[in-house]
């Protein structure tokens, strides 16, 4: 089995749609899928230009506990980046950033930190594209941007090995620890920093 890396946002419940549509900023231009509608808990109605488990159909998870959807994001261009762009073919756009191929997202309506925080799971779809995401400071940034913008508490870099995490954004800040490190031994001490989730 092949690397599994990605970045995990935990944020309220309330920021799901706040979130996806600030992802969806991040998709290319044109794309040749349908739109996809999706239905949240609550309510919340979004057209989203990816897909769920490689179909378009309309998705209602208005009681469902997760959300499994196929992104396709763009990135600005650092070494890493454009490395594992030349060797896929993948091109430039005008705007200086780069479509890098499927990027899987599960949303957890209720996360396994803390169950009254959601989380959106980011992962790299190959082996090649997990070592890209270990190296590139400029998709940590598209993530931790996303997290900012979402009004997100936390963004983790996971190996996926149940391992120690690298945290990349808390509270408002960026910043480079780990989990489990001196400041934050375990999870548990992790999520004691975050607020009420009904604040």
């Amino acid at each position: 089995m092949g690397l599994t890396y990605g970045y995990d946002i935990y944020l309220r419940p309330r920021n799901i749609a706040r979130g996806l549509a600030n992802l969806a900023e991040l998709a290319p231009p044109t794309r040749g899928v349908p739109p996809l509608e999706l239905t949240l808990p609550g309510g919340d109605r979004l057209v989203l230009p990816f897909t769920s488990q490689a179909k378009s159909e309309p998705v209602d998870c208005s009681t469902s506990s997760t959300l499994e959807l196929d992104t396709s994001l763009m990135f600005g261009v650092d070494d890493a980046v454009r490395e594992y762009a030349e060797t896929y073919g993948h091109e430039t756009e005008e705007d200086g950033r780069v479509e890098i191929g499927y990027v899987y997202l599960t949303i957890r309506f209720q996360s396994f930190l803390h169950p009254r925080y959601a989380s959106m799971e980011f992962w790299a779809a190959t082996s090649a594209m997990s070592r890209m995401f270990a190296r590139s400071a400029r998709v940590r940034e598209v993530f931790t941007d996303l997290t900012a913008a979402s009004g997100g508490v936390c963004c983790l870099f996971d190996t996926g090995d149940g391992g120690p995490e690298h945290m990349c954004w808390l509270n408002g800040e960026t910043t480079q620890e780990m989990v489990s490190g001196p400041r934050f031994p375990d999870r548990r001490a992790l999520v004691s920093t975050w607020s009420d989730p009904d604040q």
